[in-house]
């Protein structure tokens, strides 16, 4: 539990939920907080991967997109433009599996289409799904193992509004930090985070990580999980990039953090992509480098439009930042060790507050 202060936009928050806690000191459910999400994952046995849906009830919620990393694989962010038709969001898929895990939004599309959700034409309706992939291809076994539609399908049929679950599953499953400056990486996953407001107001995030960077959390300014030198201890980028010690190119396409952030305040579908663009800056807090060549660093915004109260764009966006930054440490710390990768309570490098 914390305090956040937001003078500079009128506002001071007390006993705001964030990091897994609540107002009310009990621990918040994630990014099901905001009223009408549902999220379900499905994770592959056969090698760490899978995939994360993002169910909106009802008609669907107004969406938005901010895409920074320089190797994006995405699908259907052209709909999220202001200018472009479509309002309204019926689902958002994050995936592993690089390319070819795409093919879970599918499932989902058809998932959607049997229950009649989606997007109503004079032939039926049209689900609309945007999503997007991290590359775990190289870790944990066969690259030929990676999530399908049927993934897809298996994980909006388990999504509920209950707490959601973290670390290694869906999307996260084969996520791992610190690939940068030939060091050894780190195990990371999924994680989610949720901050009410004392009026009702709800900003949450669902994050999975699998950045070329090292993990920080923005309280303390330490690094969480990252690149670890030869004998097992954290390396800091920081440090090495400014020391010149870091010269080549992260690899393109291995890597991306891919998030979606979420309020139950109604927005317009540029105001969602303003929350989007905001929520980015906490990417670039807990992750450093952030939007590399080598990432494709994706943040989609959801805006259930449940809450009553006047919407303050400025207010929203800053805490979306604030969120997501907790939910990209929780995805650090909720992780476990896994193909020979320590994670970060093997390190001992938790935050005292997600403990």
């Amino acid at each position: 539990m914390r305090t956040v202060w937001l003078a500079a936009i009128g506002l001071v928050a007390a006993q705001v939920s964030t990091g897994g806690q609540s107002g009310t000191n009990m621990r918040n459910k994630g990014l099901t907080e905001v009223d009408g999400l549902r999220v379900g994952h499905y994770t592959l046995a056969e090698r760490p991967t899978g995939c994360t849906v993002i169910l909106v009830d009802g008609e669907g919620a107004v969406g938005g997109v901010s895409q920074r990393g320089g190797a994006p694989g995405t699908r259907e962010t052209d709909l999220l433009d202001p200018g472009n038709l479509v309002d309204m969001v019926n689902a958002v898929v994050l995936s592993g599996g690089s390319a070819f895990g795409l093919d879970t939004a599918q499932g989902v599309v058809r998932y959607l289409e049997e229950r009649g959700v989606g997007y109503k034409t004079n032939a039926g309706v049209v689900p609309i799904v945007p999503a997007a992939i991290l590359f775990d291809l190289g870790f944990g076994g066969d690259p030929k193992i990676r999530p399908t539609a049927d993934c897809g399908y298996r994980a909006a049929a388990t999504a509920t509004n209950g707490t959601v679950s973290e670390g290694n599953v869906g999307a996260g499953a084969g996520a791992t930090v610190g690939k940068m400056g030939r060091r050894m990486p780190m195990k990371a996953g999924i994680g989610s985070a949720a901050i009410r407001l004392p009026d009702g107001m709800t900003v949450a995030a669902i994050v999975a990580v699998n950045a070329v960077g090292d993990i920080i959390d923005p309280e303390t300014g330490r690094v969480v999980a990252g690149a670890r030198n030869p004998d097992g201890s954290l390396s800091d980028l920081r440090r090495l990039i400014r020391s010149g010690a870091v010269t080549e190119q992260p690899r393109p396409g291995e890597n991306t953090t891919i998030a979606v952030v979420a309020t139950n305040a109604r927005l317009t579908k540029a105001q969602a992509n303003r929350m989007a663009l905001m929520a980015d800056d906490g990417l670039a807090r807990a992750i450093v480098p952030s939007h590399t060549i080598g990432d494709g660093d994706t943040v989609f915004a959801l805006a259930t439009g449940r809450w009553n109260g006047e919407a303050n764009i400025s207010l929203i966006g800053a805490l979306a930042a604030e969120v997501l930054s907790d939910a990209i440490v929780r995805a650090a710390t909720q992780a476990t060790a896994l193909g020979g990768l320590p994670a970060a309570r093997d390190l001992g490098t938790i935050p005292a507050r997600f403990k």
